[in-house]
């Protein structure tokens, strides 16, 4: 009898234990539409459920991880890993966030310190600083199928149109943005038509870094890091409009409201006056081009992820070890992801 009662015990807790072990699992998968944030000091990718805000899994990344971009299907991650110790500066490391796994790096060869990502028509672009480009890489074939110059200094991140036709890079240390745009021309001697890309470096700030597209592809503003200040460019017309003041110090990410009536800026650096009041972010409307509210989150500020989907915003408070949830309905700050190693990269996963 006391044999079959411990085979009892047994037998139940082995199916409680089964149970439990079926939820945790069941709880750690990547969401259907996840947050992928990446920790600088830690080198490692985290996948987190919007909705909760809690993380489900942390893989590792490659040294010295910048930006993430997920592929369409929403299966894979991308993340550049800007300057990789023992001098390996090409290399992108993949994700599989289903199985919540690094796969094989990608190796880009001679094009070193890659940074900005986009993904478009299944096909990975990044930008280059160490070798003044941007480069294209086909999952399908595992093959870097594109490579243009830009002969611009520090080609930090990149914008790529959803034809393809049209792509957008800002060059920190030129101080400029590139506007390139795919042309046809008669070939030499004779050849029918060709592709041909024309570049147009327009002149913004010192330290242009973050800039976004306005959502219906009329401007482009951009953040300068060492100037304090915004430029705003005419996209058709290839010129700049103007350039405004802002209150953040170190300008590093520059991101459009989905309505295109709003801007954030975060910065890396203490407002002006320095001191733990000064803003870390900034809000400005764009009819006006004034500052409508001010953000002090508590720590340097970089990467900035909008959410099409909540009406609210992310922002990476790198010095502040959190990434803080803005609503863009009132610019308020209504909750933290924390602790994390020096957030920076961020970027959404929705899989199909």
């Amino acid at each position: 009898m006391i044999a079959k009662r411990m085979w009892i015990a047994v037998a139940v807790l082995a199916a409680i234990l089964a149970f439990v072990f079926h939820v945790a699992a069941q709880s750690t998968q990547t969401p259907a539409r996840a947050l992928l944030v990446l920790e600088k000091d830690t080198t490692q990718l985290d996948i987190i459920d919007p909705n909760s805000l809690k993380i489900v899994a942390k893989v590792p990344v490659g040294p010295d991880p910048h930006e993430v971009i997920a592929s369409a299907d929403g299966k894979t991650a991308y993340v550049s890993d800007y300057m990789g110790r023992g001098g390996a500066h090409h290399i992108l490391t993949v994700i599989d966030l289903v199985s919540q796994k690094a796969l094989a790096p990608i190796d880009l060869g001679a094009l070193e310190a890659p940074h900005g990502l986009d993904f478009n028509e299944g096909e990975l672009y990044f930008t280059a600083e160490g070798s003044k480009a941007i480069g294209r890489y086909n999952p399908a074939t595992s093959k870097i199928d594109w490579i243009m110059g830009t002969g611009e200094d520090r080609t930090h991140m990149v914008w790529v149109s959803k034809d393809q036709t049209k792509i957008v890079t800002s060059n920190v240390s030129s101080g400029t943005v590139s506007i390139i745009e795919a042309s046809t021309r008669n070939g030499m001697f004779g050849a029918g038509p060709q592709k041909n890309w024309e570049v147009t470096d327009v002149t913004a700030g010192r330290g242009s870094e973050g800039f976004d597209v306005s959502p219906d592809e009329k401007q482009i503003w951009t953040a300068n890091a060492q100037d304090n200040t915004a430029t705003i460019i005419d996209f058709a017309a290839k010129k700049d409009i103007t350039t405004i003041p802002i209150s953040v110090r170190g300008a590093n990410r520059l991101k459009f409201t989905p309505d295109g009536k709003y801007v954030l800026v975060s910065g890396l650096g203490a407002g002006p006056g320095g001191g733990s009041g000064s803003p870390n972010a900034v809000v400005i409307d764009v009819a006006s081009r004034k500052e409508v509210k001010q953000l002090n989150l508590g720590g340097s500020s970089a990467g900035i992820l909008i959410d099409p989907v909540g009406n609210r915003a992310f922002i990476a408070v790198s010095g502040g070890n959190k990434v803080a949830v803005v609503s863009l309905k009132d610019f308020s700050v209504t909750g933290y992801i924390a602790p994390l190693a020096q957030p920076d990269g961020m970027a959404w996963a929705v899989r199909q």
